[in-house]
């Protein structure tokens, strides 16, 4: 016998194991492939405060390793996610993450007052990814000032726990974390995707309408994790590790290096049931090491 269960902000989960925010719609998507009651917790795609059309295509580009995304956030806006979606999730016994976008302060804040209404959300995770377009377009998460500040807003309208999401485009992750945590951050997860550019050598032209694109996949597992580990000798709060998961084997190494949990991304689309694979793994391996504890390996690689 062996005991998964996690506790993030004090929000218990059965197992360390998750979805990626936009890698798993919101649940129903997959919900004819996966058990979504056996996942740790299911986190949505982005929500907004209105609906986002998302980029022009193309929008999505194979690499070696992975692949690339220029999505563009597209979603059809809290009305129709908390009228759909959440009646959904809420059917099933796991714990519901959603993740919020917006390009001003005010955007989150619009949607984060309006998910303190809904019973079904456990845990906010706040994507600082996006374009902060009153500062010119630089994303939120690049500059530790504008991490401190808008968490600290954050905080003032959430009334579930609030994760924040670390872009690794970034010269010290370490200091994006340290800003996250200051301004109240009740967990981090951590990577999001790296900027990277494709060009189609044939057609002489970019593989993405957007021209960059975020890169996720195999290819940024090694640089997720030395992240993770950097973060985790930095900042007290628990973080939820994600880059490149396959297998329990590299989830495993998110939690020696110091994650609380793990989520599943660019797998997903390569096999829809990739997060369960991850969940056996990682009992099978607390089985055959004799851990009786999930919690004796967090941090065990320090």
């Amino acid at each position: 016998m062996h005991n998964m269960k996690v506790t993030i902000a004090g929000v218990e989960l059965k197992n360390p194991v998750m979805t990626a925010s936009g890698t798993f719609g919101s649940g129903m998507e997959y919900s004819e492939f996966v058990d979504l009651s056996r996942l740790g917790a299911v986190v949505t795609k982005g929500v907004a405060n209105v609906p986002w059309p998302g980029n022009p295509t193309p929008r999505v580009a194979e690499i070696r390793g992975g692949m690339m995304n220029a999505i563009g956030l597209q979603n059809p806006g809290i009305d129709t996610f908390c009228a759909r979606d959440l009646p959904f999730l809420a059917k099933y016994d796991t714990a519901v993450i959603v993740n919020v976008c917006g390009r001003t302060t005010e955007d989150y804040c619009e949607v984060v007052e309006r998910l303190g209404e809904e019973p079904a959300v456990g845990l906010l995770e706040i994507n600082i990814s996006c374009p902060n377009v009153k500062c010119g377009g630089i994303s939120f998460g690049q500059d530790p000032k504008a991490v401190e500040s808008i968490t600290r807003e954050i905080k003032r309208h959430a009334k579930q726990p609030v994760i924040m999401k670390l872009s690794p485009n970034v010269t010290d992750i370490t200091e994006i974390a340290r800003a996250a945590e200051a301004g109240g951050a009740d967990a981090i997860s951590m990577i999001n995707t790296l900027t990277g550019m494709k060009i189609d050598v044939n057609r002489r032209t970019f593989a993405l309408a957007n021209k960059t694109g975020g890169v996720s996949g195999p290819a940024i597992h090694p640089i997720a994790v030395r992240m993770v580990w950097q973060t985790a000798q930095a900042v007290s709060v628990p973080i939820i590790g994600m880059g490149g998961i396959s297998t329990a084997e590299d989830a495993l190494e998110f939690i020696l290096a110091g994650a609380t949990a793990v989520a599943v991304g660019t797998a997903n689309f390569r096999n829809p049931t990739a997060t369960l694979a991850v969940i056996d793994g990682i009992a099978d391996y607390m089985e055959r090491q004799k851990v009786g504890d999930i919690r004796e390996l967090i941090g065990a690689v320090s």
